[in-house]
């Protein structure tokens, strides 16, 4: 569950699905309305005052899954397991 919630985290991190694969479904929709909305408002809105600032949403979201990518396939089975499975954390 560690390497694919990772490499999820990497790939789609901006879509949280990384997240709903380790139970944390808040923190996924989150993820998921904030990049959905925003790619929304980027597109329709293109590069006019309203679009510039909802692009920054997706691409915080992206970041943040790509780097908790990264700490997931850095972290061993064990840790990842107490901290992310049993301990429920949300974010990082």
């Amino acid at each position: 569950m560690r390497t694919i919630s990772g490499i999820l985290g990497i790939l789609l991190g901006g879509l949280g699905i990384h997240k709903f694969v380790i139970g944390a479904t808040v923190p996924g929709l989150i993820m998921l309305v904030v990049t959905l909305f925003g790619t929304c408002c980027f597109v329709g809105a293109g590069w006019l005052m309203v679009g510039l600032p909802c692009g920054i949403g997706p691409a915080v979201m992206g970041i943040i899954g790509f780097v908790e990518g990264i700490i997931y396939l850095t972290k061993s089975d064990e840790d990842f397991h107490r901290i992310y499975l049993v301990g429920k954390r949300g974010w990082f």
